[in-house]
């Protein structure tokens, strides 16, 4: 039997790629009646105000493009509803098929936090993840945070260096890291975050690359799992 393909271990997002995701840990978890998410039901829980830093105003072709893409990468799958019309969407980080990467609840939970509200001090992500997985106590959820930043896949997650007037240092998740000097430097990227009504978004050059290498990356893994890699040859 052919062995299963795996998802590259090393992913980078863009901000609506990350949004997207943080939406779809968060709503298996708080709506569990509607997922998995049709695209727009997704839309709407990248655009929510509430639990949201920054609120952003996402056109569906944006949330479209972004989910495609994590889909690509086999961060998530598309699966399709009963009558074949609607397109519904769910994460694959509770998926075994992962090997590595796959995520417990808590890693899930603290994940999904940053991924929708930038970085936090243990305190923060212990009181915002409660809808989403249960610590004990601050201890429990700093072991869940040191094992992520420990992962053999990479870590994760970091602690940032305290900032002048606060009092605790706060972490940050490593799936989207925001480059100021990228952002400034490729302003384009941020016609994906509000694109006029009925204007496709325009994609950052960095944005396609990415885009391109995770679908190479898919291409080769699942020609190894058919037998049709390099140095196979057709019976």
């Amino acid at each position: 039997m052919a062995r299963e393909a795996t998802i590259v271990s090393r992913v980078i997002l863009d901000p609506v790629q990350a949004r997207a995701l943080g939406v779809l840990l968060e709503k298996q978890v708080t709506t569990p009646d509607v997922y998995p998410l049709s695209l727009n039901a997704l839309a709407s829980g990248c655009n929510q105000k509430s639990n949201r830093e920054p609120v952003m105003n996402l056109g569906e072709a944006a949330v479209r493009d972004a989910v495609e893409a994590l889909v690509a990468m086999t961060l998530v799958r598309e699966q399709g509803s009963a009558g074949g019309r609607t397109r519904r969407f769910s994460h694959r980080l509770d998926s075994r098929l992962f090997g590595e990467m796959e995520f417990s609840r808590e890693e899930r939970a603290v994940l999904c936090v940053l991924l929708l509200r930038g970085p936090q001090t243990p305190g923060e992500i212990r009181a915002r993840a409660e809808r989403l997985a249960s610590f004990s106590d601050l201890a429990s959820l700093q072991g869940v945070l040191d094992a992520m930043a420990r992962r053999q896949d990479g870590p994760h997650v970091e602690l940032l260096e305290r900032e002048p007037g606060r009092r605790e240092a706060r972490y940050r998740q490593l799936l989207c890291i925001e480059d100021d000097s990228l952002v400034a430097a490729a302003p384009e990227r941020r016609s994906d975050i509000a694109a006029a009504p009925g204007e496709p978004p325009a994609t950052a050059p960095a944005v396609l690359e990415a885009r391109l290498a995770a679908l190479e990356s898919r291409i080769a893994a699942l020609e190894v799992a058919v037998g049709h890699g390099p140095g196979n040859s057709d019976p």
